[in-house]
C-alpha cells in the first residue's frame, strides 16, 4: 500500500530498512516530517519526527487505506479472481499532498522511468532539506513551492529535465496552495487540467496517490493499456480498448488495474524500447 509512493530504488523520500520498517518523508501543512511505519505482532506502529510529526501520525490511517471504500467492486474476469483472493486486504491509500505526487509525475512525462527518477533524485538532493529525526542517511524532504519556482534553468538541465517539464512544475508551484486545498479528487482533476502541461495521465497519477482515487485511470501510459489488454484478453490493446475492457469496473477502474498489475503477467517484449536520453552538462 505504500509502494505506489516510492519513486525508484534510490528515492530520497522513501526507504525500507533491513528491519522491514518503511521510512517516508513529507512536507505537511505543519512543516517537514519523517514517518516510520513498521508491523509488530500483526499491529501497525507509526513514529514521526519534525514539525509535521503530529499531522503524519493523524493521517497514517488514511495513508494505509482506512478511508478506501471498495463496496461495489466485483471481479468480472476470471484471471483476476485468484489474485483478488490472495490480496483481500488490498487498500488504496492517500497522502493528501498534491505537489509531492505532481512533481515526480511531471518528471515521468514522455521519458523512461530511469530518466525521471534520476532527475527526481538529483533535484531532491540539491534542493530538498534533510529529513527530521533519525531517518536513514540521505533521506530528504521535498522543497516548498517557492523553491520549485526559483530553480534556475541550468539546474533543471543538470537534473536531466528539459524546459517543458521544468516550466510545468514551476507553473504548478505558483498554484500550489489552491491545489493542496482541493477537497475532492474531481476538484483536483479540474484544477490540475487547467494548468499547461498537465493532462489526463498526469492528473490520474496525482489523484491515485494524493486522493486514493479508485477510479483514476492512467490513460496515455506507455505500458498500461498493453498490459490490461494482454492480461484480460491475451492481446495488446490501446487506450480506447483499455477503457472498454475496464468499463465493467466503473468507479473502481484504478483498483482493477492494480489487481491486473499484481498478476505479474506481461505481454512479450518486442520491438525497440524507448531510448534513455542524457543531454546533461556538468
Amino acid at each position: 500500500m505504500l509502494a505506489p509512493h516510492r519513486r525508484g530504488g534510490g528515492d530520497p523520500t522513501w526507504q525500507r530498512t533491513p528491519d522491514g520498517a518503511i521510512w517516508k518523508t513529507s512536507r505537511t501543512p505543519d512543516g517537514p516530517g519523517t514517518l516510520r511505519v513498521s508491523v509488530q505482532a500483526g499491529l501497525v506502529h507509526g513514529q514521526a519526527w519534525g514539525p509535521g510529526a503530529g499531522w503524519l501520525l493523524d493521517t497514517l490511517p488514511s495513508l494505509l487505506g482506512a478511508d478506501d471504500d471498495d463496496s461495489g467492486f466485483t471481479v468480472r474476469h476470471e484471471v483476476l479472481a485468484d489474485v483478488a483472493r490472495r490480496h483481500t486486504g488490498l487498500r488504496i491509500g492517500r497522502t493528501g499532498r498534491v505537489m509531492e505526487a505532481l512533481v515526480p509525475a511531471v518528471l515521468e512525462q514522455k521519458v523512461t522511468l530511469r530518466e525521471a527518477r534520476r532527475a527526481w533524485r538529483w533535484l531532491l538532493h540539491r534542493y530538498g532539506e534533510p529529513a527530521p529525526g533519525p531517518a536513514p542517511q540521505g533521506m530528504r524532504v521535498v522543497p516548498e513551492p517557492p523553491v520549485w519556482r526559483q530553480i534556475p534553468a541550468w539546474d533543471w538541465h543538470r537534473s536531466g529535465a528539459e524546459a517543458v517539464r521544468a516550466k510545468t512544475i514551476a507553473t504548478a508551484a505558483w498554484h500550489a496552495a489552491k491545489l493542496e486545498a482541493a477537497a475532492t479528487s474531481a476538484e483536483a482533476d479540474r484544477l490540475l487540467r487547467t494548468l499547461p502541461g498537465i493532462g489526463v495521465w498526469t492528473s490520474a497519477e496525482v489523484r491515485q496517490r494524493a486522493f486514493g482515487d479508485p477510479d483514476a485511470v492512467s490513460v496515455g501510459d506507455y505500458h498500461l493499456a498493453k498490459i490490461v489488454g494482454y492480461v484480460l484478453t491475451g492481446r495488446k490493446t490501446d487506450d480506447a480498448g483499455m477503457l472498454e475492457l475496464l468499463a465493467p469496473y466503473a468507479g473502481h477502474r484504478h483498483r482493477a488495474t492494480l489487481l491486473i498489475g499484481l498478476t505479474g503477467l506481461r505481454p512479450p517484449a518486442r520491438g525497440p524500447r524507448m531510448p534513455v536520453r542524457d543531454y546533461r552538462s556538468f
